[in-house]
This record gives C-alpha cells, structure tokens and sequence, in this order.
C-alpha cells in the first residue's frame, strides 16, 4: 500500500537528505518530493508508522494526507 506523508516544514535539500538517511536506515520504500514536501511510502501500517517516528525524530511535523 502507498501512503503519502506531507512534511510541511521540510524546506530545503539539507532537510530531504536527512530524511532520506533516517528511512533508508530503517530499510523502508519511499521517494521524497521536496517540490511536494512530500514522502510517498510504500509498505504496511507498521512501516507508516516507523516512517512518521523516524521523521519525527528529525524534528519534523509529518501528517499523512
């Protein structure tokens, strides 16, 4: 299943590639669109939520759309 993470306070590359290392050390499938400010994940209900802790880790808001 895909689900669609919005970052609204991602702003800049500095932040996507933040959050590309946090997800990839958690082995997930997702893009991120800092155009979107977005991340797009594909995985199950316990991957969305690793996802959202891992950007929350990072100081982020996520909210999925």
């Amino acid at each position: 299943m895909d689900y669609k993470i919005s970052v609204p306070d991602m702003h800049c590359n500095g932040c996507v590639e933040r959050i590309n290392k946090a997800l990839n050390a958690e082995k997930l499938d997702f893009s991120v669109s800092l155009e979107d400010k977005t991340v797009t994940l594909h995985g199950c209900e316990h991957c969305l939520k690793t996802a959202l802790g891992a950007i929350e880790d990072l100081g982020f808001e996520p909210k999925v759309q």
